[in-house]
């Protein structure tokens, strides 16, 4: 591929094909830099062809409300704002960026968000972490608080 083709528009087109829905990356925005949501799921819209917002967690909502909300047979992405308390007393947020894919889904689903992901990842400025996980033992609260800390 010439240097000349490497624009965004190259982007879009990359093997998956898939686009990021301008309401996903708004979503995301509000929970980064607004605190609105404490999570979003995202899910792909084959019709569309573009990543969607599915669901989002007011900032009351906790992270076992998060994790009943990822389906147990198919593939989605979602980002969870992770706030706490370091060991001075200090309060922090870490923002997690979840690429659930349960063994159980489909492999055609499968397939789709793995060549789709670093595309969307890419399009969510701030991520602190990423966690890949396929079953709920991988998103446990512990998790996050090993990453985080």
């Amino acid at each position: 591929m010439c240097a000349d083709f490497a624009s965004s528009s190259v982007e879009a087109n990359a093997p998956s094909g898939m686009g990021v829905a301008d309401q996903s990356k708004a979503t995301y925005m509000e929970l980064q830099r607004k605190k609105v949501h404490r999570y979003v799921i995202f899910k792909i819209d084959e019709k569309k062809n573009e990543v969607v917002v599915e669901k989002t967690g007011g900032p009351a909502e906790s992270y076992d409300d998060f994790t009943a909300v990822l389906p147990e047979n198919d593939c989605r992405y979602a980002v969870y704002d992770y706030d706490f308390v370091t060991p001075d007393n200090c309060q922090k947020s870490k923002i997690f960026f979840f690429a659930w894919s349960p063994s159980v889904s489909r492999i055609r689903s499968k397939m789709l968000y793995a060549t789709s992901k670093d595309r969307f990842r890419r399009e969510l400025e701030g991520i602190h972490y990423e966690i890949q996980a396929t079953d709920p033992t991988e998103v446990e609260l512990e998790v996050l608080k090993e990453r985080a800390y």
